[in-house]
């Protein structure tokens, strides 16, 4: 599904820890790390499509996780000719994402990489939040640097609670079991 400007419909994921640090996963047999990312499919709302790429590519649930933030519009990048197939090439541009910060009520080994039948990654590990740049692949990292800024302020509203502990953070995901059961 691509919209009339060229641009495929995505979500993509930051994931935070307790201390604040962000999810990276190492793709699939390459040396690129990223935030899990995915296509919006037909009638779906860019947060089910957020839970559903999290199920597939992080292997965690709704009750794993509480929505911190979202970016408020699209956050466009366009694909190099050279990354794209020949037959992409006259209608497809790039992706447009809506941008999710999450904190993780759950544990680390609440993280499955194999969740899906085609896993995204093979390895993953926590990064400080401002993830360098140097890191991300070219085309990306204007949109990546953009939905860092604009979510960050989600993690300084919650400043007081910026280091709270495990135990704090399973209390939550139990409240909010219960809240999504009721």
């Amino acid at each position: 599904m691509v919209d009339r400007d060229g641009y495929r419909p995505n979500v993509g994921i930051i994931l935070c820890n307790w201390k604040n640090e962000v999810f990276w996963g190492k793709r699939v047999k390459e040396h690129s790390w990223q935030f899990p990312q995915g296509g919006i499919k037909a009638g779906e709302t860019p947060e089910a499509a957020m839970y559903r790429e999290l199920r597939e590519e992080v292997g965690l649930s709704p009750e794993h996780v509480k929505i911190l933030g979202r970016t408020r519009d699209w956050l466009r990048y366009d694909v190099p000719d050279r990354w794209l197939r020949r037959d992409w090439r006259s209608h497809y541009r790039g992706q447009k994402q809506i941008w999710f910060l999450l904190r993780l009520l759950g544990r680390d080994c609440d993280v499955c990489l194999r969740a899906s039948e085609k896993p995204e990654f093979d390895a993953w590990r926590w990064n400080d939040y401002w993830v360098p740049m140097d890191s991300v692949i070219e085309f990306k990292r204007e949109v990546y640097r953009r939905a860092l800024e604009e979510l960050a302020r989600y993690l300084r509203r919650n400043s007081h609670r910026r280091h709270y502990s495990p135990r704090e953070a399973q209390r939550e995901a139990s409240e909010a079991s219960v809240l999504q059961r009721g």
